[in-house]
């Protein structure tokens, strides 16, 4: 049902998060009902038992198993409807949120992202944002042509690349407290930190990389003229999409495949 109703459409959102709370109301009421009717039922067959031969051990039991299970669906209950509770007010901040975003920054980079990729029959791959996302654009760029690199290697030869170029690299690494350019020690720890950590990557790494794989690297962006790393290499490039606004976190990197039939929302 959720599916069904189109992201923007906030009051039909409403109202379909209104009927859902419904449904789980009927249904708790539904649960409380069956549970009246197994108590009496369990009463009236303890009633008889007494009359005949007296309480006995075994209605003891009965009894407590009672209480024991409605001890437990009592505290199921409450779970469940906590956890109501909280779906409801989720789906009511991603309705704001999707709101909020037909008007803000990352919704308006996306659309001109998804223009200019159309352009090329593209569109982009969304990569997951956690910290390897330059590195497994890459490595699903380089599947694309049946290139068995995984993200753990391209960090470890990107790192590798740079400590055998430090004159390359160094000049452009500072320290952000002092503003002084790296030590020859605080850029070893840079390098491992690449192939070690989940270090995000950007143009450096993506310098290097170019030089370990031997092609150019093209980065498309929003507001600028693509930008493309290793030229000289003159092959067919590794193609980036470079996202500024993507997450709260900051800047993202995606990776891009061949244009679908979905709409542009979609796309996005």
């Amino acid at each position: 049902m959720k599916n069904a109703v189109a992201k923007n459409d906030k009051k039909r959102r409403k109202q379909l998060v209104e009927e859902v709370a419904k449904f789980e109301a009927e249904l708790e009421l539904r649960h409380e009902e069956e549970v009246k009717q197994l108590t009496r039922s369990l009463d009236e067959s303890s009633t008889v038992e007494s009359s005949i031969n007296g309480i006995t051990n075994l209605e003891l039991e009965i009894e407590n198993e009672t209480a024991v299970k409605q001890s437990r669906i009592s505290k199921a209950q409450k779970r469940r409807e906590k956890k109501a509770a909280q779906d409801k007010e989720r789906e009511e901040r991603i309705a704001e949120a999707e709101i909020e975003n037909l008007k803000g920054a990352r919704h308006l980079e996306n659309q001109k992202l998804a223009e200019i990729l159309a352009k090329r029959q593209l569109q982009i791959k969304q990569i997951p944002s956690d910290g390897h996302c330059m590195y497994k654009a890459i490595e699903d760029q380089l599947k694309k042509q049946n290139s068995l690199l995984t993200l753990a290697e391209l960090r470890i030869q990107a790192a590798e690349y740079m400590r055998s170029h430090v004159d390359d690299f160094l000049p452009f690494l500072s320290n952000s407290n002092t503003g002084d350019m790296y030590t020859p020690e605080e850029f070893e720890k840079y390098c491992d930190e690449i192939a070690n950590t989940t270090a995000w990557g950007g143009q450096l790494e993506l310098r290097a990389l170019s030089h370990v794989l031997k092609m150019p690297v093209e980065v498309i962006q929003a507001d600028s003229a693509p930008v493309t790393i290793g030229e000289e290499y003159g092959t067919k490039p590794v193609i980036l999409v470079y996202m500024r606004h993507a997450y709260g976190l900051g800047e993202h990197y995606n990776s891009v495949e061949q244009l679908t039939d979905l709409p542009a929302e979609d796309i996005c």
